[in-house]
């Protein structure tokens, strides 16, 4: 009696509101611990207290498939049938968004396609985050207009097969549903004004002194230290100007194309002389060079021959000495030994001598 719909109830879909849910899962919500002590004798006044208590949105669990508080929840209001006014509360609650969630999924199963486009849309405005639990008992995070936007466009929705709505472009053509305006519409209208205003300010353009220094400058090329130096002397033209007028000048031509003065033959035979007596000197100094180099490195070899044969000798005098060293130790010690044993022969000697006894060879 506990499981059956309100008798006053209205059919949904044509059929019982509770057989939206497939009969597997109607059953194991029926079995379930969360129904038997929570959802029992509830009324749509103790409803909205359970829907405050919901900490996740989910379907069935794990292998048994187990019914989350949340579907629970679902059939027991396709079970009672609350009024659409509360619907429409739990829909428009800010504050609980669970609660809201609740709402907007039995709307979706139970409400015409109107009604699912009326007050469904709003709530894609909505960007809390909501926890989601998966089918093996795992949650994730999720945001409430991901979830309303599943519920216009899926098939199944927390395992439970929604009943299907028309689209919303055949509502427009018939007229039944105005165009959908998009919260983004009005930051983008926002955006182009904003555009258009900077595009009709005008640029300041330049002052015309501005304009003719920089024009003056490009087509100036810059002056070199010695044109400085004159242009400070005397207020004369660059160099330029000069130079290319000598340049073009006919009397530079002709000069240029006169020939050139004979040379001397005398002179020339002296320079040819001089040529040929350069080979034996550069030889000559050369061999010279080369000979001191060759002495250099003789003397250098010595020098060092001489300063390895040194080396040698004071090392051979050092291995000399430290064997002298360790020769007078071995004698000191041996000559403490016997004078320690002299030493004592004397007392005992003595000690003899005192008792009449012969005394020791040392």
């Amino acid at each position: 009696m506990a499981n059956r719909t309100v008798k006053d109830a209205s059919t949904v879909k044509g059929t019982n509101p509770q057989y939206l849910i497939e009969k597997i899962i109607r059953s194991r919500i029926y079995d379930s611990r969360y129904w038997k002590e929570e959802c029992f004798a509830l009324s749509a006044e103790l409803l909205v207290d359970k829907a405050m208590e919901l900490k996740y949105v989910g379907g069935v669990y794990s292998g048994n498939i187990k019914p989350s508080p949340f579907l629970c929840l679902v059939l027991k209001m396709l079970q009672i049938q609350p009024d659409k006014d509360i619907i429409v509360e739990f829909i428009r609650n800010e504050d609980f968004k669970y609660v809201r969630s609740l709402g907007a999924y039995y709307m979706r199963l139970t409400g015409s396609s109107l009604d699912c486009y009326k007050y469904l849309e709003p709530l894609l405005n909505d960007y809390r985050k909501v926890k989601f639990q998966k089918r093996d008992g795992t949650f994730h995070l999720s945001h409430v207009d991901e979830f309303i936007d599943e519920l216009l466009r899926e098939e199944r929705v927390c395992d439970v097969i929604l009943p299907r709505i028309q689209k919303r472009h055949v509502l427009e053509e018939n007229e039944m549903l105005d165009p959908r305006t998009s919260a983004l519409d009005d930051d983008l209208d926002d955006i182009g004004e904003s555009s258009e205003e900077e595009e009709e300010e005008p640029v300041p353009s330049p002052p015309r002194q501005l304009i003719e220094r920089h024009v003056g400058y490009r087509g100036r090329r810059s002056p070199s230290p010695r044109e400085r130096y004159n242009g400070r002397r005397s207020p004369s033209p660059p160099m330029r100007y000069s130079r290319r007028s000598r340049s073009r000048s006919p009397r530079r031509r002709r000069r240029s194309r006169s020939p050139p003065p004979r040379r001397n033959r005398s002179r020339e035979r002296e320079r040819s002389r001089e040529r040929a007596r350069s080979p034996l000197i550069h030889r000559s100094s050369h061999h010279t060079s080369s000979s001191r180099r060759h002495n250099d490195n003789e003397h250098e070899s010595k020098s060092s021959q001489k300063r390895r044969h040194r080396e040698d000798d004071d090392k051979r005098e050092e291995k000399r000495e430290e064997k002298h060293s360790k020769k007078k130790k071995k004698h000191s010690k041996k000559d403490r030994v016997k004078d320690e044993g002299n030493n004592e022969i004397r007392v005992q000697n003595e000690l003899r001598a005192k008792l009449g006894l012969k005394p020791l060879r040392p």
